[in-house]
């Protein structure tokens, strides 16, 4: 459907968020322009994560229970959750906004809304498979939850059945039963949950796919180029001015992840969010090959096989925009490996390279997507976290129906970006 008129749209960023935005944006006919901080030989979140779509993560970061884990992990380098310790305004607010949304009522309700973007999302990469003979990798054999212990299996069993309350098959399976899943890897679980819509692919083979798809729609591309500021009229924003220079446009969006809030800072504009640093280490001969992604469920480590390599990733550290590696964290990652694949040792992941990155967390574990009300062609497609690949495709639909004046296909009114204007 084309737009009633052509708009000259120019998003900041181009990882997964803007790349899907762009095709979506010019699938509707608008002059698109994609700015991007990093050159085109550039690393992300978008390139070393799990290659995960998960429509089984339905639960939103902040839910009951983990500001209780926070605060027991954050002082073991090694575990799941980690907080450097520092004085940081931005970090103490973000926290309590995550406190205060870690309840019951804020799950009940976004659960739905997550599970109506993973479902279209998850669509939406099928089509994506066809139209490019599956050069993205996707695989359709969901996903295993691994639990070491029968308590840990009690637990997931019960979001087994808020699962399937939700419409969303998940099956609770016995360890002999997940072997028949998944064969060709040896597991020492207690059991595990089966989740059958979740897929995953290889990050490495989307990300160029997704660029040249949009190149040949002809989406104009500027690398290296850091916005600056921006200049306004009125409730508007005329133009994004850059290293390269200024760029005027009808519409403005905001793809940036993590570096999101410093890019409009300078609109007046406070966009709550913390970068949860994410590591990954990618096995090219492994020992046994999976045929399926799995999650160490108490570890809170991801498995991925991705062609003939296997990627283990996991860990969220807020340690604000710190690239750097902590080798204490890559080591609790690769440390629950052989606790669950016993065939499996720590120094198989001797000396290979570690991948991190900054995923974009909002403190109540939810998107920011929609229009920003103090400047009306300035949208938000930002702050998805640990589920950007999984809905970045669904991202990118909406971003373009707001901007071409239609409905919106799925309800989002509980993730526009000024939802917290009015808190402390």
């Amino acid at each position: 459907m084309s737009p009633t008129r052509s708009q000259r749209v120019v998003i900041c960023g181009a990882g997964i968020i803007g790349l899907c935005c762009a095709r979506s944006l010019r699938a509707r006919g608008h002059d698109v322009t994609v700015i991007e901080r990093a050159p085109e030989d550039r690393d992300g979140c978008s390139f070393g994560n799990a290659g995960m779509i998960v429509p089984s993560h339905f639960i939103p970061l902040a839910a009951p229970g983990m500001t209780t884990l926070a605060l027991k992990w954050m002082f073991d380098a090694k575990s799941p959750f980690y907080i450097r310790p520092r004085l940081s305004v931005d970090l103490i607010t973000w926290g309590l906004r995550f406190m205060r949304a870690a309840n019951a009522d804020h799950v009940t309700r976004s659960a739905p809304v997550i599970r109506d973007l993973s479902l279209a999302s998850r669509a939406l990469y099928e089509q994506l498979a066809e139209e490019t003979a599956n050069d993205i990798g996707l695989i359709q054999r969901g996903l295993l939850m691994l639990c070491k212990t029968q308590h840990t299996l009690d637990d997931e069993a019960g979001v087994a059945t808020r699962a399937r309350e939700l419409g969303l098959p998940a099956e609770v399976v016995s360890a002999a039963r997940a072997a028949e899943i998944d064969p060709d890897v040896r597991m020492d679980i207690a059991g595990a949950i089966y989740f059958p819509l979740d897929c995953h692919l290889t990050p490495q083979c989307l990300m160029p796919s997704l660029l040249r798809l949009a190149r040949a729609a002809g989406v104009k591309f500027q690398w290296s180029t850091e916005v600056t500021g921006w200049r306004t009229a009125g409730r508007r924003v005329a133009a994004v001015r850059t290293t390269a220079g200024e760029l005027e446009a009808d519409e403005f969006v905001l793809a940036g992840g993590s570096w999101s809030p410093k890019t409009v800072r300078s609109l007046g504009l406070t966009l709550p969010m913390q970068a949860g640093k994410g590591y990954s280490v990618t096995l090219p001969r492994p020992r046994q090959l999976p045929r399926l992604c799995s999650i160490f469920t108490e570890a809170r480590v991801a498995v991925t096989p991705m062609g003939s390599a296997l990627r283990v990733g996991g860990t969220m550290e807020l340690s604000g925009m710190d690239e750097s590696i902590q080798s204490e964290r890559v080591a609790g990652i690769t440390e629950a490996v052989p606790r669950y694949f016993p065939d499996f040792s720590a120094a198989d992941f001797r000396d290979l390279p570690v991948w991190r990155g900054l995923r974009p967390c909002a403190p109540d574990g939810m998107p920011y997507i929609g229009r920003f009300a103090r400047h009306e062609n300035l949208c938000a497609a930002t702050g998805h976290a640990m589920m950007g690949l999984s809905l970045a495709p669904i991202t990118g639909q909406l971003v373009a129906e707001i901007l071409s004046g239609e409905k919106p296909s799925i309800a989002i009114d509980s993730l526009r970006p000024d939802r917290f204007s009015s808190l402390p």
